[in-house]
């Protein structure tokens, strides 16, 4: 991929952006009657603990390992909670809302690999939440998301 390509964290506006974004999307969680009972007990911090975290996966700056501990303690966060269907797709439902509100660019290429994100790793949360109480740091890799080429999350397997 060209040097010049920004990566979604500089397409999406950085981390100003971001935090934007999860303000306004934790803000509508809060008063959700399908998803706002799991966030009863969120910390003020929560959105930008989130703006970090989506800003790494997104090519941003580490902030997120470095000062919460990685994407271990994000999956940490969600054992127990036995998510529902129904809570992830509201889920993501509620945060294509609040990327519209916030005016995220919407160019399809963007959107594509924002929602794909958002996809996966609800997806992911949902299946973490129905584990036990711990998870192996070993297999816990920080998420690294692109524009949906070969290089991001994705390998094909080799010689196919």
């Amino acid at each position: 991929m060209s040097q010049d390509i920004p990566t979604l964290y500089e397409w999406a506006g950085g981390i100003e952006a971001l935090t934007q974004l999860t303000e306004t999307f934790y803000d509508e969680v809060s008063r959700d009657p399908v998803v706002g009972p799991v966030f009863n007990h969120m910390s003020p911090d929560h959105p930008a603990h989130v703006a970090a975290f989506i800003g790494e996966v997104f090519g941003g700056p580490k902030t997120y390992s470095e000062k919460h501990g990685g994407h271990r303690e994000m999956v940490m966060h969600h054992l127990g909670k036995h998510l529902s269907e129904e809570q992830r797709r509201r889920w993501i439902s509620l945060l294509a809302d609040a990327a519209d509100a916030v005016g995220l660019p919407d160019d399809p290429e963007f959107r594509s690999a924002f929602m794909g994100y958002v996809e996966w790793g609800s997806r992911l949360a949902k299946m973490n939440s129905t584990l036990g109480e711990t998870c192996d740091p070993e297999t816990e890799p920080m998420p690294v998301w692109g524009w949906g080429v070969p290089g991001g999350p994705y390998k094909p397997p080799a010689g196919g």
